[in-house]
C-alpha cells in the first residue's frame, strides 16, 4: 500500500469514526437515563432529544454534532491533505468526501449498529467550513420555513433542497457542488418517514416558545 492510498483511507475512516460518535444517544443516557431509541420518534438527533429530555440537553446534542462535521472538513482534512495525497487529489473532492463519510457516520453509527440520525446537524458543521456563505442562507431559510410551520422535517428538507442551489449561484467548485448535492440527497432520504407522516397529516410539530396563558 503506498503512502498515498495510506493516508487516502485513514481520513475517511477518521471522518466516520467521528460522525459515528452517539451524540443524541449518549445525552439522552446522561441527563435522563434512557435509550433515545426507545422514546419519542425513536430518532438519534437532537430534535427527538429536545422533546423527551430537554432543551440544555438537546443543545448540547445540537452543538457536538455540528462540531463534528466542522471538524472533519476543517481540521481533519488539513491534517491528511499532506504530500503525497496533495500532489494527486483535488482538495475540495477530499474535504467534501470526508464530509459526507462523516454525515453517513452520522447516520449509520458503527456504534449504535448502524441506525443513527438524520445528519442535518452534522451537515450545517460540514458546511460551516466549506460553504459559509451558501450555508447562511440555507439557515435563513430554514428558520422561515420553521417559524411558518414548526416543522423541523419541513425546514430540514427545505435546508437540504436549497443548499446545492446557492452553492451554484455563488460559483463553488464542482466539487463542493457536487458534495453539497450528495449531502443534500441522503439528508431528504433520511426523512421519507417525515414525509411520509406529513401526508399523513401525523407529523408531530415542534415549538419552542409555548404561549402561556
Amino acid at each position: 500500500m503506498t503512502p498515498q492510498i495510506f493516508m487516502f483511507i485513514l481520513g475517511v475512516l477518521t471522518a466516520y469514526l467521528i460522525g459515528s460518535f452517539p451524540t443524541s444517544y449518549i445525552a439522552a443516557k446522561i441527563f435522563k437515563g434512557i435509550d433515545i431509541r426507545d422514546v419519542g420518534s425513536k430518532n438519534v438527533g437532537a430534535t427527538n432529544v429536545l422533546r423527551t429530555v430537554g432543551k440544555i440537553p438537546a443543545l448540547l446534542a445540537l452543538m457536538v454534532d455540528i462540531l463534528k462535521g466542522f471538524i472533519v472538513t476543517f481540521f481533519l482534512a488539513r491534517f491528511f491533505y499532506l504530500p503525497p495525497l496533495s500532489e494527486s487529489i483535488d482538495y475540495d473532492f477530499f474535504r467534501g468526501l470526508l464530509g459526507l463519510t462523516a454525515t453517513c457516520g452520522h447516520v449509520w453509527p458503527v456504534f449504535l449498529r448502524f441506525k443513527g440520525g438524520k445528519g442535518v446537524a452534522t451537515t450545517i458543521g460540514v458546511f460551516i467550513a466549506i460553504a459559509p456563505a451558501a450555508l447562511s442562507m440555507s439557515l435563513g431559510l430554514w428558520l422561515i420555513v420553521f417559524l411558518f410551520t414548526n416543522y423541523v422535517s419541513v425546514a430540514s428538507i427545505f435546508l437540504a433542497l436549497s443548499l446545492p442551489v446557492f452553492t451554484v449561484l455563488l460559483n463553488k467548485s464542482f466539487w463542493t457542488v457536487f458534495f453539497t448535492a450528495m449531502i443534500g440527497a441522503l439528508t431528504i432520504f433520511k426523512h421519507k418517514e417525515n414525509i411520509r407522516r406529513l401526508l399523513r397529516h401525523e407529523e408531530n410539530k415542534t415549538k419552542i416558545f409555548k404561549k402561556t396563558s
